[in-house]
């Protein structure tokens, strides 16, 4: 072999060991980390203890974070009480705790006269919980709330963090039809939480953005609703025409918004059928995950989801 063969094979090989220590790199700073995320265990029962071992189940893995969907069931009192010992619970965890309002926490609440105290018991909740800038748990995790902007001070409830390329978000959006109420008179806290949670979503999908995160994960009580067929602008089968759906606006907002975003969109919420196999279904760049009342580990390696079961890990998606 001449100079200039011996020259070529050599720059040859230089090129693919540079490649290859390229792919590594590239492998070795992909960010890989798992979350916890606990369903409603309140749905089908009052026992606290479920929520206990939810937590338990939930952490031992050893995850970045926790987020817990529900805090009491409908048939538990609303009291300063039972509020305060939920509180203590999830603030012992070991990791972060983020809760995520359930709507059988607040919206299904009645005062002594058998009238709603939905919003006040929210705001009770609010103060309780969501005091300040970081997450519950022994080992906390900052941050940002919707209460930080001034219109929207009352909304502590609505917030994101950011870990490995990730824009992690709450937004109290209800089971039951996102506690649109259908009495004579102004929707006051649905109207009003309708233009909370619309800004709070064009915060979001701006913020993923214009830092160029790689996905978007957004947990709520209520689903919003993704349709199995692409005629997003029908309501779903449950709702007649003579009954507003509750979800349509963020659920237009939503769609919209993902079209634009180059990233994923994954829509966490506690509607999964008891004892199903939660699996995470995906249209383009969106994709639901109904939890039931179990806890789950997610894994996020690499741009992809992936889901685990008592130790059973579905594909990455």
């Amino acid at each position: 072999m001449n100079a200039a063969a011996r020259s070529v094979t050599l720059a040859a090989a230089l090129a693919i060991s540079a490649g290859a220590a390229a792919d590594a790199c590239a492998a070795a700073a992909a960010p890989e980390f798992q979350f916890g995320v606990i369903g409603h265990s309140f749905k089908s029962s009052a026992d606290e203890a479920l929520l206990k071992r939810a937590i338990a189940d939930a952490t031992q893995a050893g995850p970045a974070f926790v987020v817990a969907t529900g805090i009491k069931a409908a048939s538990e009192p609303c009291s300063d009480k039972l509020y305060a010992q939920r509180y203590a619970l999830l603030n012992e965890a070991a990791p972060p705790m983020i809760v995520s309002l359930a709507g059988s926490d607040w919206s299904e609440c009645l005062n002594s006269a058998g009238r709603s105290s939905a919003l006040e018991r929210l705001n009770h909740l609010r103060d309780l919980f969501f005091p300040d800038g970081t997450s519950l748990g022994a080992h906390r995790l900052a941050v940002t709330r919707l209460s930080g902007t001034a219109k929207f001070r009352s909304y502590a409830e609505n917030a994101h963090w950011e870990y490995g390329q990730v824009l992690f978000a709450t937004i109290n959006l209800p089971a039951k039809n996102n506690h649109f109420r259908v009495e004579a008179g102004r929707n006051s806290e649905y109207e009003d939480r309708l233009v909370a949670n619309r800004a709070w979503l064009h915060r979001l999908f701006t913020l993923a953005e214009r830092r160029k995160l790689a996905a978007l994960v957004l947990f709520s009580d209520g689903d919003v609703g993704l349709p199995p067929d692409d005629s997003w602008s029908s309501l779903l089968p449950s709702f007649q025409s003579s009954k507003q759906d509750g979800f349509a606006e963020p659920r237009r907002q939503i769609k919209a918004m993902a079209e634009k975003f180059e990233g994923k969109v994954l829509l966490i919420d506690t509607q999964g059928a008891a004892g199903a196999e939660p699996s995470i279904n995906w249209r383009g760049n969106l994709g639901h995950l109904g939890l039931g009342s179990e806890p789950l580990q997610l894994r996020y390696t690499g741009g992809a989801f992936s889901i685990s079961r008592t130790g059973a890990e579905t594909p990455a998606q």
